[in-house]
């Protein structure tokens, strides 16, 4: 890897795609790439160097990049096998890797930290380089935007040894990983377009924790839905609510929105402790990162500086806006696990509120396999609106559409709303909390929402 000469990225505009492509301008080595739009992601990396298109086609290739002997290219499974960039590369015998197999290289030059989850990954690992940033120095390939660093790639000064990555298990991507530590936040059944079966999920986290190298560590939440069997030289740490977990937290309140808790550890009770963000599920996160950062050495007045400024992901609890009578939040919530955690953290945070939730579906598969756990999780919503799915990678399925989920739904208040309506949609209701939900590209409507809402509270001040 350390010979690669240019690197061009296809989907280069995705979260953990960039990050590598960030990567490697740091490190002077030329990048470009194509997506299908552009983005804040895309121009950001245009600012900083890299060459990007937006239109399939070789001939929008930077002729120094067709250089097979000199250029290694790295695509996502996103991007569809009868691409023509991707094909040209093929039938000239390019050097062609996955991020994954990218990462799993760069990692090994690391003592790596690898979160996996099917939830709270993203905040877990961007918790726990932020803790490990401000105290021993580490890198960090994230699967989300920091607030705190305002990018998904974080490169120390000090503490090169280090590495945080997002492990993540679409595609059994994270396999190509043999971490040194290794935390597991939850493992519910996703991505069975991929799978197949839940048991396949199951046995996909089995593999990840058997690689942990030896002499390392295991955080793992208490219950789990499998039973972890690792090396006889892996430590096992669980964390959880409960005293029979190593890692918990009591004394727990909430104060301006923002959880004050004590830290029970196996070396005793870390008192005090806020955490700067909102969100019932953040807490499980940050004891998540507490009890990894802990083990390997953080002190603990720098782990409650580290909490108390963490400042979050974009697009996890992301308040967009918050004025004297309306609350803007967005969430990358595409689960309805996640979107039950996302509402109830609301309610907690913001009680006695009227929450109207727009809600994007992603995927057509996910739809189907969990209509009933979307329309039971929506249910919770005062207002939900479900706009249309967002496809991604997939093509159509005969018969699934958002009116899937919105027929299983009790809520008399639920509305189907096509995405290019809602901007009227919104100018003619009122809201009082508003959420924007889901993985697909319901964020690119933010900033027209939020000039709405401040429109909306300018004639409620004036009347």
């Amino acid at each position: 890897m350390n010979a690669v000469k240019r690197v061009y990225l296809l989907g280069i505009g995705g979260i953990g795609m960039s990050a590598i492509a960030r990567y490697y301008l740091h490190y002077g080595v030329p990048v470009a790439g194509y997506d299908r739009v552009s983005s804040d992601i895309t121009q950001n990396l245009e600012a900083a160097g890299a060459n990007i298109h937006y239109t399939d086609s070789v001939g929008a290739i930077p002729r120094a990049f067709l250089n097979r002997e000199e250029t290694l290219v790295i695509y996502t499974p996103a991007i569809p096998a009868n691409h023509s960039e991707l094909e040209y590369f093929r039938s000239n015998r390019f050097v062609l890797m996955k991020r994954a197999q990218v990462l799993g290289l760069l990692s090994s030059n690391y003592k790596t930290l690898a979160v996996a989850g099917t939830h709270g990954k993203t905040t877990t690992s961007t918790l726990l380089a932020h803790l490990l940033a401000t105290s021993m120095g580490c890198d960090a390939f994230l699967g989300g935007i920091s607030r705190n660093y305002s990018s998904n790639l974080i490169l120390a000064d000090q503490g090169k040894q280090l590495l945080v990555v997002e492990a993540d298990e679409y595609d059994r991507s994270f396999l190509t990983l043999h971490p040194h530590l290794a935390i597991v936040t939850s493992v519910d059944a996703d991505h069975l377009d991929i799978y197949g079966t839940y048991d396949a999920v199951l046995n996909a986290f089995q593999e990840f924790v058997s690689q942990i190298k030896p002499g390392g560590y295991l955080v793992v939440k208490q219950n789990i839905a499998f039973k972890p069997i690792v090396g006889k030289e892996t430590e096992v740490i669980t964390y959880g609510f409960t005293p029979d977990c190593h890692y918990y937290p009591t004394n727990i309140s909430i104060h301006d929105g923002l959880y004050r808790f004590t830290l029970v550890t196996p070396q005793g009770s870390i008192n005090n402790l806020t955490l700067g963000v909102p969100g019932h599920y953040n807490l499980e996160n940050a004891i998540a990162a507490s009890a990894a950062a802990l083990t390997l050495g953080v002190p603990t007045e720098k782990l409650a500086h580290g909490l108390e400024s963490f400042r979050g992901v974009q697009r996890r609890f992301d308040v967009r806006y918050r004025g004297t009578k309306i609350i803007y939040i967005d969430d990358y919530a595409h689960h309805p696990s996640e979107i039950e955690a996302l509402v109830r953290s609301v309610r907690e945070v913001f009680p006695n509120r009227k929450i109207t939730g727009i809600f994007q579906p992603h995927l057509y598969s996910r739809t189907r396999d969990f209509a009933a756990e979307f329309a039971a999780a929506l249910d919770k919503l005062d207002k939900p609106i479900i706009t249309e799915i967002y496809p991604a990678r997939e093509l159509p399925i005969e018969g699934v559409t958002s009116e899937t989920i919105m027929k299983l739904m009790s809520n008399s208040n639920a509305q189907v709303v096509p995405k290019a309506e809602l901007i009227s949609w919104l100018k003619c209701n009122n809201v009082d909390i508003l959420l924007t939900i889901g993985a697909g590209d319901i964020d690119r409507m933010i900033n027209e929402i939020v000039n709405i809402l401040e429109a909306k509270e300018n004639r409620a001040i004036n009347e």
